[in-house]
């Protein structure tokens, strides 16, 4: 990948994570997670075809934990939970 889409990642990662420390984005909320499940894929796989293992592990594991925080999102709002 090139570099616009790695600044393209990275911005939606971080400008998430500028809201939320602005408390206009609650971290648990949708709006804060889907930005960093789809930067830190980006990031995961642009670091996986280019061999870089440790950026790999550190944007797939934010990837995999940004999953689970929607799935847990999902599964209480079917639920009925708040």
């Amino acid at each position: 990948m090139g570099q616009p889409v790695q600044i393209a990642g990275a911005l939606l990662m971080l400008a998430a994570f500028a809201l939320s420390q602005f408390r206009l984005l609650r971290p648990e909320s949708a709006l804060y997670l889907w930005p960093n499940l789809l930067g830190s894929a980006v990031l995961a796989v642009d670091a996986w075809l280019g061999r870089q293992w440790g950026f790999f592990i550190l944007e797939g594991v934010w990837a995999i934990v940004s999953l689970w925080g929607l799935l847990r999102l999902a599964l209480g709002r079917r639920r009925g939970d708040s």
